[in-house]
Formats: structure tokens, C-alpha cells, sequence
């Protein structure tokens, strides 16, 4: 077998996991493709992670040409959309695409959809767009390098890559470690990397320039109580005073937020 067979095969695997679960799928208990389904999905979403929308900058591609690399069921995909983006988005599992087409309808917004894997994107090898973004996706795949190379052909010039990867030097990595986390709430996930600043830096060598790296996002609360739709802090996080969490998530959160322009 070549190393590429392995690869895709490994794609294969990765698509099917995805499809069993698309993530963020279960942050509603309302009816999934409704209104207040993706309503709370969002609302949720970005309760959690609140470092998003100032990552994306959602007004800021009024008018411009956006492309998502891995959309999921498109929470932030509507929010592009919502700000004038010209929105394009790519994503492997059929499952999640489906949904982000649905949302789009529910929500009477334009976007162009293709169901396929990043590390290729032929199909966009003329587009130029303003932006390419991925939150928390390239981590997934088998081959990283391709799916930069990739963006690399279809950025314009100059234009703006957003990207968050998994970091190695965090909390969340400390605690996969040692067995008591998994990298995804679905377990068996076939492909997570983590990164130190340094692989970054060699994974977009000769592609793309890094003008920011930075460090966010530790998740405090308590399982049990999330899942049922709870904000618990765990007693460790309830107990710091006021801004040490903030201050642990800049030197050891799980999320690498990282934008860089084409070479």
C-alpha cells in the first residue's frame, strides 16, 4: 500500500466518525434542523467559546469572499453569511454539510457548499478568496500539509488565513495525557494532533507567513452538569480569583489561534 492509499483510507475513517457525530450536534435538545435547534447550538457554542467571533471577525468580510475549511453544521458559516461574507464552505462529513445547508435555508441565507476533502479542494483551484478559515479541523486529517498547500492555491494574493489548531503546551493536552480527557466528546476520534508554535511555523513553511499566534480557551465546567445543559463550574476553577483563569487560557489553553498571510 502507498503512503497516499494509507492516507485516504485514513480520510475514509475520519469522515465516518464525523458523520456518526457531527460536532456541536448535540448542544440542543430541540428538534435538529429547526430554528431554536440552531439558535441554541450557536448561543451555546459561543457561551463556551467566546473567543470566536473576535477570531473570525465576522463584520469585517462584509463583501468578501470567504472559504470555511470544515463548516461543520455551520455555526459560524451563518454568521459570515449574516455579515455580508460571499461564503463558501467545504467539509468532509455529508452528514454535517446537510445540516449547514439546512441552517442556511432556516435562515434564508446565500452560500455556495461542497461536500469533499480540504486536502484536495480541486474544485476551487481557481477561486481567489479574502479569507481562509478553519476552526479546529485541520487537526483531523491525515495529511495538514496538503490542506495548507491547498489554501495556499486558492488565497488571493492578499488575503488572510485564520486558523485554530490544537495546542500541545495546554491544559486539555495535560489532562488527555494522563486519562482524564479526550480530545472530542465523541470518543475514538482517528486523527487529533496538538501543536507547539514551532510545528506551526514548519507546518505553513513556504506557504503563508505568521503575523499572530496566540493561546485561549480552557473549558471549566463540569461534565455531568454540561451535557444536561448545566454551566457548573469544576470547585478548582470555581475557586480562583477573578481573571486567573483568563490568565491560564493566554499561556495554556487548548486552542492555537493563528493567522498568517500568503508568501
Amino acid at each position: 500500500m502507498t503512503p497516499d492509499a494509507g492516507a485516504d483510507e485514513a480520510i475514509e475513517t475520519v469522515r465516518s466518525y464525523w458523520d456518526r457525530r457531527p460536532c456541536n450536534i448535540r448542544h440542543s435538545p430541540f428538534e435538529v434542523g429547526s430554528k431554536e435547534y440552531f439558535d441554541e447550538v450557536e448561543a451555546r457554542k459561543y457561551y463556551v467559546e467566546p473567543h470566536i467571533p473576535g477570531f473570525a471577525n465576522f463584520s469585517r468580510w462584509k463583501g468578501k469572499r470567504v472559504l470555511e475549511i470544515g463548516c461543520g453544521i455551520g455555526t459560524d458559516a451563518v454568521n459570515f453569511a449574516r455579515n455580508g461574507a460571499d461564503y463558501t464552505g467545504i467539509e468532509l462529513s455529508r452528514n454535517s454539510l446537510s445540516l449547514t445547508e439546512r441552517r442556511f435555508d432556516v435562515f434564508g441565507l446565500k452560500g455556495r457548499f461542497h461536500h469533499g476533502n480540504a486536502e484536495q479542494l480541486d474544485s476551487l483551484v481557481n477561486s481567489s478568496f479574502d479569507l481562509v478559515y478553519s476552526f479546529g479541523v485541520i487537526h483531523h486529517t491525515p495529511r495538514p500539509r496538503h490542506v495548507i498547500e491547498a489554501a495556499r492555491r486558492v488565497i488571493a494574493p492578499d488575503g488572510e488565513l485564520r486558523v485554530m489548531l490544537y495546542a500541545t503546551r495546554s491544559w486539555k493536552a495535560a489532562m488527555i495525557d494522563a486519562g482524564f480527557e479526550q480530545p472530542e466528546a465523541q470518543a475514538g476520534c482517528p486523527v487529533a494532533r496538538t501543536y507547539t508554535p514551532e510545528e506551526v511555523t514548519a507546518l505553513l513553511a513556504d506557504q503563508f507567513q505568521i503575523t499572530d499566534v496566540r493561546q485561549d480557551h480552557i473549558f471549566p465546567y463540569a461534565i455531568e452538569k454540561y451535557v444536561n445543559y448545566g454551566y457548573e463550574l469544576k470547585p478548582w476553577f470555581k475557586a480562583m480569583p477573578e481573571g486567573m483563569l483568563a490568565a491560564l487560557e493566554r499561556q495554556f489553553g487548548w486552542h492555537l489561534l493563528i493567522t498568517a498571510k500568503p508568501l
